[in-house]
């Protein structure tokens, strides 16, 4: 009988709704969870099958949950460097494990932070996976899921370097008189990352556009090629175990001249000589137009593992790209050297191509990861799990990890995070349908049971 049937249609309609309602909390509940995206009750009709054209067998309503998964969320700044959402298609790969041993999944959910053991982690505890970069900055990039590593910023350290080379440029006023000097200070480095003040001195000799150079350097010593055993100049800075055996050091706060620098009458720069003579330090690359000077920094003559030979560069001959002599003050344009101390990790940050880059305050920079993108050709046939996170189905298709803005892959959006989909006003507005809907139904049993006690009172 229709009553029976349009009694079990209202129940379908209470389900059906009761569902709804159900999808509406959750979404309301995550209004401010990060890459969040908000699910849809889906309603269709549930026919059953009519005996007769005349005759109408009541079915009822089925409801069925759609998942908006590529939709593409609001995108807010973040001021943490961890933080990063995707601009387009394509999700995040994640484990379960902080080693990466564990359950592979897929989020949009970018709030990563470093835990206790260095392993970027995002809010709902699950560890960022991606692609290693090796020592000479190659992405070691695979498809295979399992192969990913674990993006750990713990223990990262930036090793010393010394300095082996200085490029420096002033101007030495064309005024100057006899006697008159001026000074350049350059930090430098030894092989352990100490630092060490290298002081030159320019001062004006009685020959026209001619300087000499005078040197001194803090906790360490020049070895001067321009000695050894029998007087004559060998130039050999770097053999040798004992004093007098073909080097000698020259105390290093000691002002020790290593050379003369002249220039053309237009100014530039016109040669650097060498100053053999006195006790020479700086063995001349008249080649390269610069000095080769060799430090001892622990100033011990029987050891060579210390030295660290710098080059010093003036200037091109000819050009004003280095040290010159034109009217005017004395003017340092500038001192540049290479080398660093030891580093510490001071930040890191990730840019729009998934390049995590460590910073550290020696001032090195380091690529060491990469964020690849994963993209399915359904995402919203992936399975949703605790934790704002998705699993791969066969309904999804395959998991294809792309770099980030190619091959259809979204850009990786740094310093900014995925806002949840949900709408509040849209939300409140399906509640009240949602109820309208469910009263409704409720009132369709409440006239079929009326309708059923009418009948039951037939026979009395």
């Amino acid at each position: 009988m229709s009553i029976f049937g349009a009694m079990r249609s209202g129940v379908t309609g209470l389900f059906s709704q009761s569902q709804a309602l159900g999808m509406i909390a959750d979404n309301i509940a995550n209004v401010n969870t990060v890459g969040f995206k908000a699910v849809r009750p889906r309603f269709s009709t549930l026919v059953t099958a009519q005996a007769s054209a005349d005759l109408h067998s009541p079915g009822g309503v089925q409801s069925r949950v759609e998942r908006e998964i590529d939709a593409q969320g609001l995108l807010t700044a973040s001021s943490v460097s961890t933080d990063i959402a995707i601009s387009g298609s394509g999700f995040f790969t994640v484990n379960d494990q902080t080693d990466g041993s564990g359950n592979t999944f897929f989020t949009r959910a970018g709030e990563f932070r470093p835990d206790k053991e260095g392993n970027l982690v995002n809010s709902g505890g699950f560890t960022l996976m991606g692609w290693p970069i090796d020592d000479n900055g190659t992405v070691q990039q695979t498809n295979v899921l399992s192969a990913f590593s674990v993006l750990n910023v713990a223990n990262l350290t930036s090793a010393p370097v010394a300095t082996t080379a200085i490029d420096m440029g002033a101007n030495l006023p064309a005024s100057a008189t006899s006697g008159d000097s001026n000074s350049l200070t350059a930090q430098v480095f030894d092989r352990q990352g100490g630092q060490h003040s290298f002081a030159l001195t320019f001062t004006k000799t009685s020959t026209a556009n001619t300087w000499t150079i005078s040197a001194t350097i803090s906790n360490a010593s020049f070895v001067d090629p321009d000695r050894d055993n029998s007087g004559s100049n060998s130039g050999n800075a770097l053999t040798g175990t004992t004093a007098g055996d073909d080097i000698a050091l020259i105390d290093g706060t000691t002002s020790t001249t290593i050379g003369t620098v002249s220039f053309n009458t237009n100014g530039t720069l016109n040669a650097i000589t060498n100053s053999f003579s006195g006790g020479g330090v700086g063995v001349l690359d008249a080649t390269n137009n610069q000095f080769d000077v060799t430090f001892d920094f622990d100033n011990d003559i029987t050891g060579t593992s210390d030295r660290v030979q710098i080059a010093l560069d003036f200037g091109t001959p000819t050009q004003a790209d280095g040290f010159t002599q034109f009217q005017g003050n004395f003017t340092p344009n500038f001192i540049e050297q290479n080398g660093k101390q030891f580093g510490s990790l001071s930040a890191v940050n990730i840019d729009e191509a998934g390049i995590t880059t460590a910073l550290f305050d020696n001032g090195e920079t380091r690529d060491i990861f990469q964020v690849p993108v994963i993209t399915f050709n359904n995402p919203n046939g992936l399975q949703e799990s605790t934790g704002n996170v998705y699993t791969e189905t066969t309904d999804s298709g395959p998991a294809v990890a792309l770099e980030p803005g190619r091959g259809g892959a979204g850009a990786i959006a740094p310093s900014a995070l995925e806002a949840s989909t949900v709408d509040l006003a849209d939300e409140f507005t399906r509640m009240i349908v949602t109820q309208r809907a469910f009263s409704a139904s409720t009132r369709i049993i409440t006239t079929a049971d009326e309708m059923l006690e009418e009948l039951t009172r037939i026979i009395r």
